[in-house]
């Protein structure tokens, strides 16, 4: 890894074009390792994201809930919780007052396959970067969206 422009032999009509595809390059590239990272434990990217939203949410939150604090949005996100439940590291609970409403939360199970898994290994691409770089990075990044 190094120059995006010789990664994928291209040239850019300009630097914003490149910035957009570089991004997404680099997007890719993370998520190959956090699949690697991930992968001993059969769970995907989409799967730790939710075990670790239900663990920072200490009680049972809606599944809409889980799907709007997700960091990769994903259409079929109730199939990842159902993947989830299957594995025993979830629980779901109707609402009583609203049998429409669902409830998730993170079981034992959940919580203790969370602290064997040693995700900051991905952090060994972001120590590339200096903390000032990171906040410009985040800057740069929010102000986009």
């Amino acid at each position: 890894m190094g120059d995006f422009s010789k990664d994928i032999n291209s040239t850019f009509p300009n630097d914003r074009v490149k910035a957009l595809l570089n991004i997404k390059f680099t997007a890719n590239y993370l998520d190959n390792i956090g699949n690697s990272v991930l992968k001993p434990f059969n769970i995907s990217e989409q799967q730790y994201n939710i075990l670790r939203i239900l663990r920072g949410a200490k009680e049972a939150i809606s599944v809409k809930t889980v799907k709007e604090r997700m960091v990769q949005k994903s259409p079929n996100s109730t199939r990842l919780m159902d993947k989830l439940l299957e594995k025993g590291l979830i629980e779901r609970v109707r609402c009583e007052n609203d049998r429409r409403v669902v409830y998730v939360k993170i079981n034992k199970e959940g919580l203790a396959l969370l602290d064997e898994i040693k995700i900051d290994e991905l952090g060994d691409s972001m120590n590339k970067i200096s903390e000032k770089e990171a906040k410009l990075l985040n800057e740069l990044l929010d102000k986009l969206r």
